[in-house]
């Protein structure tokens, strides 16, 4: 069926690594490995964060937000790339693409706003500790979080309807793995100076300005705890911002340099990879980041295993004695 601006709204073809048919296989082994790791670390977290009442605070409400974004994000994209990468059939129908590309960028752009959330909460933990539970009470946690939600759902429906406005003549080649901004505007058989400029703002918004408030935030609590002198809560401090610190490179790193750069400047071969790391390496990463690097993760883990492995007992235990 044909549309007013002369878009074809019929299956798009992911050309995803087609031109590369020896590394398919080894991909989407790789894929596939990482997706359950994402699968299961982040359902991890949210489940433990959850049922053990000691990480009933804010770091982990927020911790479990970004968990369920992560989860979310590989979902929307990993299930149909193993479908094209293990079948003949590259194609995804016009509806699944736009789901794709709304999610890759409501989601997106939310986990930009939760890492900015989760670096002020641990400014609060750190340079006010004598304040944290009054500056960080559930309702602003709540409102922190329902912000970044919205934040990320509006600058979704901004690109989307700019993007799928853009007239197409007919192109069905989507030159990447998923529908993603970039490559569905390279289809665009026009240039758009508009949608370049609302990316860049956009861009500003969402990756920029959080940026820069995170690097403040560490900024001023590196100042804090230089000024610490119990070496344990030293390092305790060390693991949790650094555990985020570590989550927040590795993303905003590849974003920025797909997004804030000119399309032209980057390579697609180069793109494809990069969009590859912070869409399938990174949410794997980051539950193995704050659970390695946390004790607190660890021990709840180890409090719910034996909780329920005493509970099992004593049920099988009662059922011997009523037999």
């Amino acid at each position: 069926m044909g549309t007013s601006n002369g878009s074809s709204r019929t299956d798009f073809i992911l050309l995803g690594f087609s031109d590369r048919p020896q590394l398919e296989h080894i991909i989407s082994a790789v894929v596939f490995i990482f997706y359950i790791i994402t699968l299961v670390g982040n359902t991890t977290i949210i489940l433990v964060s959850y049922l053990d009442s000691q990480l009933h605070t804010p770091m982990y409400f927020f911790l479990s937000n970004l968990s369920f974004v992560d989860l979310c994000y590989t979902t929307s994209i990993i299930p149909q790339m193993l479908v094209n990468l293990w079948g003949p059939k590259k194609s995804i129908t016009y509806g699944g693409c736009v789901l794709q590309f709304f999610f890759a960028l409501d989601l997106g752009a939310t986990e930009c706003l939760l890492l900015a959330v989760m670096a002020y909460d641990r400014y609060a933990a750190v340079c006010q500790p004598l304040h944290y539970t009054v500056i960080m009470h559930p309702e602003l946690c709540q409102k922190m979080v329902l912000i970044a939600w919205l934040g990320g759902l509006g600058s979704a429906l901004i690109l989307c309807s700019l993007t799928l406005k853009l007239p197409r003549c007919g192109h069905r080649e989507v030159d990447n793995f998923f529908c993603e901004m970039p490559a569905l505007i390279k289809m665009a058989c026009v240039y758009s100076k508009v949608i370049e400029v609302v990316v860049f703002a956009l861009g500003v918004v969402f990756l920029l300005v959080p940026l820069s408030l995170i690097l403040i935030s560490y900024g001023v609590i590196t100042q804090a705890v230089m000024r610490i002198k119990s070496a344990a809560r030293w390092r305790k401090i060390l693991n949790t911002c650094g555990s985020h610190l570590t989550v927040v490179s590795l993303f905003y790193g590849t974003i920025i340099y797909m997004y804030m750069k000119p399309h032209t400047s980057t390579s697609q071969d180069e793109g494809k990879f990069l969009t590859l790391f912070y869409t399938i390496v990174t949410p794997s990463l980051n539950p193995l980041i704050y659970t390695l690097r946390n004790k607190d993760v660890k021990s709840a883990v180890k409090r719910i295993l034996w909780i329920n492995k005493n509970g099992q007992q004593s049920h099988e235990l009662n059922v011997k004695i009523r037999v």
